[in-house]
Formats: C-alpha cells, sequence, structure tokens
C-alpha cells in the first residue's frame, strides 16, 4: 500500500544530509512533486542540488528524514529492490555520459539489455525513445558523430527508454546555447504532458522564469522556496 495521496510522486519529509566532517549538504528539507508534475531545482553552486537527486535515484541516502518516491519509502529498500526502483527513474546528465565506442542504438538500449529485456522487445523501445527525441534516422550512427544538441537528445532518449514515472535532469542543457536548451526544454515539456514527473536541476534562472514553472530553490542546504510547511507531515501512520 502506497504510504503516500495517490497524487503524489515524491516527498522529502525534513530530510537531512550530513558528511564526514560535519558538512551539511542537506538540511530540513521538505517538499513534494505531484504526479505529472514539471518544476525546476535551482540555487548556487553547492546548494545540495546534485545531492538531492542522488537521493531520488539511490545513489545516497539520507542522515535523516525520510525520502518516498512512487508511494515507497525508501529506506526501507533492500539491495535487490533497488534496480527495480531506478528503472521507474530517468536520469539526464549535462555531460550526456554516452559511451562513444557504441552506436545511438546501443547507447539508448543499454539500460533496457541491463534489464533483461529481449532483443525484440528493447528494439520496439529503443525506437519508440528516439522516434520521441527527433533521432530515429540517427540509430547506426556514433555520438561522436552528433552535434552537442543532438548527443543531449539522445542521453533523454536513453533516460525515457524504460518509460519511467520519473524524469530527472541534472544541468542538462548547461552546455548548450539559448536556442538549443529551448528545444532541450521542450522535450521535457512533452514528457510531462502524457503524465511524466520532471525536475530539472539548473542554473539557468532566465530559462526558469521564461518557462514559469515551479520551482525550488536551496540555499546552503536549506529549501528556502516550493517547500512544504516546517510541520512534518506523516501518511500512512
Amino acid at each position: 500500500m502506497s504510504i503516500l495521496p495517490a497524487d503524489v510522486m515524491v516527498r522529502f519529509d525534513q530530510v537531512g544530509r550530513r558528511f564526514p566532517g560535519g558538512n551539511d549538504a542537506l538540511s530540513g528539507v521538505s517538499f513534494e512533486l505531484k504526479r505529472g508534475e514539471f518544476a525546476f531545482l535551482t540555487g548556487h553552486s553547492g546548494a545540495g542540488k546534485s545531492t538531492l537527486l542522488k537521493m531520488m535515484m539511490l545513489m545516497d541516502r539520507p542522515s535523516r528524514g525520510r525520502v518516498v518516491v512512487d508511494g515507497h519509502d525508501l529506506s526501507t529498500l533492500r539491495s535487490g529492490q533497488i534496480p527495480y526502483h531506478r528503472r521507474k527513474v530517468g536520469v539526464v546528465f549535462q555531460n550526456h555520459q554516452l559511451l562513444f565506442d557504441r552506436t545511438v542504438y546501443d547507447n539508448v538500449a543499454l539500460p533496457l539489455q541491463i534489464a533483461g529485456y529481449s532483443p525484440i522487445d528493447a528494439a520496439r523501445r529503443v525506437r519508440a525513445a528516439l522516434d520521441s527525441v527527433g533521432l530515429l534516422g540517427k540509430e547506426k550512427r556514433n555520438p561522436i558523430e552528433l552535434s552537442g544538441g543532438e548527443q543531449q537528445r539522445v542521453g533523454i532518449a536513453r533516460a525515457v527508454v524504460n518509460k519511467p514515472a520519473l524524469l530527472l535532469a541534472d544541468e542538462p542543457t548547461g552546455n548548450l546555447d539559448p536556442e538549443l536548451s529551448e528545444e532541450i526544454m521542450n522535450l521535457f515539456l512533452r514528457f510531462q504532458q502524457v503524465g511524466v514527473t520532471v525536475l530539472i536541476a539548473t542554473h539557468d534562472i532566465a530559462l526558469i522564469e521564461r518557462m514559469g514553472h515551479r520551482r525550488l530553490i536551496l540555499e546552503h542546504g536549506q529549501l528556502v522556496q516550493g517547500g512544504l510547511p516546517t510541520e512534518e507531515t506523516v501518511y500512512g501512520a
């Protein structure tokens, strides 16, 4: 049974992360993302944006508080459940993290191969993902032959090939010019319009203001805009 209301995809309850040496990357962070919501996460360098995203992917864990994604308290997941959780979370990175010794098709297919999909099912999903980002005709190309914007599209296709319920992006337009940034953001909007929850970490304030969506603002590990009241609300009690 879900411990969140049906319309909530992500919940942070008073989440903190303290690293060795006493440095607090996050402190008392509380917020919700609704299913199908599109939001931006912003803040100065070192504010805690990447740490927050990593917690949703189970690449990091809170020192205190609770993170709930898709109805599951992530602290209760056993190691064998982590790969299944990560299939529900698509991730897009600023530097693409593509394999340049493999084709575009192989890069996008990699998560499906890891998950054990049959070649036929994988081929159908890969072509659908490439089609969704406008690269279906370039599946046999090597990523090194593509422009920066096209490489980012390959990264997005790989992130959505598992049809995730939650899509996270960490500075996805950091290396792109304004026109290409707009194109990439429009792709994210298309996924949101079919029900995917999208959270994008970015420093690009001008882009955020143009798009006009909700923003979560971190300052020195604390959420100063877009969060919940300080009183913790516990669901499922």
